[in-house]
């Protein structure tokens, strides 16, 4: 698989996509979804579940591609597993709150660095 990483984080850094829509509408050979119904599927997701209180949204976006990719529940859960240990362990965080700093005054990583790395991790399981 080609990797999307940049073109996801390019999404997320033009301001038409939240983190999750960035995500999603970028692996559409993974998905089936066109994009469309790839944005509206998607549209609550942003800013850590739309209170910046819940996972990231380019996590939750890999969520759902591992999803409709794996198409089975054990081998999905088991890849956004180490996707989420390994995201947590490089960037310090899994909430879209302590990723951005918000009541510490220290971001952690930027939405569309966050972007490129859960494609990164994404790609990486997504073959498994």
């Amino acid at each position: 698989m080609e990797s999307r990483s940049e073109l996801a984080a390019e999404k997320k850094r033009s301001g038409l996509c939240s983190c999750a829509q960035a995500i999603v509408t970028s692996y559409p050979e993974l998905t089936g979804l066109d994009e469309e119904t790839a944005m509206a599927a998607t549209a609550a997701f942003g800013a850590g579940m739309g209170n910046m209180e819940g996972t990231c949204g380019a996590l939750v976006g890999a969520g759902i591609v591992l999803g409709l990719h794996h198409k089975d529940k054990a081998k999905a859960m088991k890849a956004m597993r180490q996707i989420m240990t390994q995201f947590q362990a490089q960037n310090g965080a899994t909430q879209c709150r302590l990723l951005k700093g918000v009541g510490t005054g220290r971001v952690l990583r930027e939405c569309h660095d966050c972007v490129a790395d859960a494609a990164r991790l994404l790609e990486r399981h997504a073959k498994a």
